[in-house]
């Protein structure tokens, strides 16, 4: 993709004073700043102590956001299974399943951020909830429209339909001012009952504008002619079924057919008398004029669009999509004002402009995670396959990489990442090893998962690693049992004989071996150093000697003594331990003393 064409937002830092000399080190998802001890000339106030960390990306220490994390990933993991062999229509149905899954997880996790900054009594909270669902509205409109034309791919005719449905979605709240009409004691005399009826026409909602205005029509007996004209009109006005025999010219014939009517209703002055009804008229008729003085109504520029479409062109073609929307959005925005990047996101997109979606989605949200996933589906629909980036990876690799780092950064997302890196070939495997380094292994749990990880991908040196570190640890620590076996696991022979040395040096201090179990079932193990070898066997002679089995004690020992495995400090011992056998029947004196 190209630079980022904007300036990046500034990020105030507390506590730091104008002029002072900051110092900084990069983490793999944040910045510690921190004030250091250089003082520019003339400088008298003393530093600061604090040290600052500066995230790059908040939601994920969101509580609720971490549910949308977690969910999706089930969903991305999903659509990596889809076999490439499939018929593309199977697969079509499937890529559009998937897309309506993503966003029902984003409709979920808006509902309860919603429900906790309504019920929070902390204003700082309610506010910051109520951003993050301003963000997943935005994120939710962005992906469904993404969906109509991108993924699901609608032909003229269902295209409208689809745009229909997507406003609906979206501008929902004449369902509840709808509620509040009805359940007033009189619905036809209620303030905002001609609002409701001419919203439902705008999102060409007709069955419920029919049923409302019967409402009216009872109180005026004297006009129940002209409502039920108009009740004629609404119930003939056209709308294309896809899934019918009729096709899409003999629909776009029928609602030309239907559009003269009304045009020659409007003509006759057949609701002149009733301005209500004649405003109905002249929406219907798709008259521009009318529909710009109900901005209110309509409230944003794509809702004039989809609406200006319905009136005017039902069977408008894809490619003439971002031609009609450049002219809503420029009427329908005042000339002095700059569009929002949400409405310059959705103009790329009604310009089939995919790249140009991702890029200014980029840039405009605070993470990557919308950016990585709609990517990822758009990529195995095969609508990206000629972008490729300057530097090697491809777009959908890139962002992948750069929202699974931000996920390792976190105590917990980091195990969902794993599955991200694992999905990219190119450089996915390179950043996981790097990245699963910087994962803290606070506990041997933690450490074994982390381990199971690098294992199962044959990362031996990460394994080693992790082993040598948990070694260390559990040495600092004094627990020799779990520092042995982390030094097995990890294959390094220095480490295994420092370890043993210590066992041997508890043994002659104490007079007794510790973590018996472990010494008992080395196995093979116990062949990775000399010394280890030497412990092992040691402490099997001692068994042997547990168990009266002289004659095989005094046989191991003497081997032990020939083998020159045993650490120098450690030969007097292994002498007194020949005395007690020089006192046994079952064993020559000659044999000992000779080889001794």
């Amino acid at each position: 993709m190209e630079e980022v064409d904007v300036e990046p937002a500034i990020t105030n830092i507390p506590a730091v004073s104008n002029g002072k000399h900051l110092g900084f080190a990069w983490g793999p998802g944040d910045i510690l700043v921190y004030e250091t001890i250089y003082k520019p000339s003339g400088a008298t106030s003393s530093g600061s102590c604090f040290v600052h960390e500066v995230r790059k990306d908040e939601d994920i220490y969101s509580p609720i956001l971490r549910k949308l994390f977690n969910e999706s990933h089930h969903i991305f993991v999903g659509l990596q299974t889809i076999k490439e062999d499939l018929p593309s229509k199977n697969k079509k149905n499937q890529f559009v399943s998937i897309s309506k899954n993503y966003r029902s997880v984003i409709r979920a996790c808006m509902e309860e951020l919603q429900q906790v900054a309504v019920s929070t009594k902390d204003a700082e909270v309610a506010t910051q909830y109520g951003n993050q669902v301003s963000i997943l509205l935005a994120i939710e409109l962005i992906w469904n429209l993404c969906e109509v034309l991108f993924i699901d791919a609608a032909p003229a005719g269902s295209l409208l339909l689809h745009l229909l449905d997507w406003v609906r979605l979206h501008k929902a709240d004449v369902d509840e001012k709808a509620r509040e009409v009805l359940q007033s004691e009189s619905a036809a005399e209620h303030r905002d009952y001609w609002d409701v009826v001419v919203s439902y026409v705008l999102q060409g909602r007709l069955e419920e504008a029919r049923q409302m205005l019967v409402k009216q029509a009872t109180l005026q007996p004297a006009a129940r002619n002209m409502y039920k004209l108009m009740d004629t009109l609404l119930s003939r006005m056209p709308f294309y079924n896809p899934g019918g025999t009729q096709t899409l010219t003999e629909f776009d014939v029928k609602w030309r057919n239907w559009h003269e009517e009304v045009d020659r209703c409007l003509q006759d002055n057949s609701f002149a008398s009733n301005q209500h009804l004649e405003l109905i008229c002249k929406i219907l008729v798709g008259d521009e004029d009318t529909l710009l003085e109900h901005k209110e109504l309509l409230s944003t520029w794509y809702h004039f669009l989809v609406t200006r479409m319905l009136f005017c062109h039902p069977t408008v073609k894809p490619t003439e999509l971002h031609y009609y929307a450049q002219s809503c959005m420029t009427m329908f925005l005042d000339m002095r004002s700059v569009p929002e990047p949400l409405d310059s996101i959705l103009l790329a997109a009604f310009e089939y402009d995919i790249h140009q979606v991702i890029k200014d989605c980029s840039i405009a949200l605070n993470n990557w995670w919308f950016v990585a996933h709609l990517t990822d589906l758009l990529d195995h629909c095969k609508l990206l396959q000629s972008h490729n980036l300057h530097f090697g990876s491809n777009l959908r690799e890139f962002l992948l990489l750069e929202y699974a780092s931000g996920l390792f950064t976190h105590h917990s997302l980091w195990q969902l990442a794993v599955d991200y890196f694992d999905h990219c070939p190119e450089f996915g495997r390179v950043y996981l090893e790097l990245q699963i380094e910087h994962v803290p292994l606070e506990t041997e749990r933690k450490a074994l998962k982390v381990l199971r990880i690098c294992e199962e991908r044959q990362m031996s040196e990460q394994v080693r690693s992790i082993c040598k570190i948990m070694a260390m640890r559990s040495l600092r620590n004094n627990r020799l049992g779990s520092a042995l076996s982390w030094s097995i696991r990890a294959k390094d022979a220095a480490l295994a004989t420092l370890i043993s040395e210590r066992f041997l040096h508890d043994y002659c201090t104490r007079g007794t071996f510790s973590d018996l179990d472990l010494i008992d079932n080395l196995g093979p193990a116990m062949l990775l150093s000399d010394r280890l070898t030497f412990l092992g066997k040691y402490r099997e002679f001692h068994k042997l000697y547990g168990e009266k089995r002289f004659r095989e004690a005094a046989k191991l020992l003497l081997s032990l003594m020939t083998a020159k495995i045993a650490p120098r400090s450690f030969w007097m011992t292994l002498l007194t331990d020949a005395l007690p056998l020089l006192e046994q029947k079952e064993v020559t004196k000659y044999q000992i003393f000779l080889q001794v």
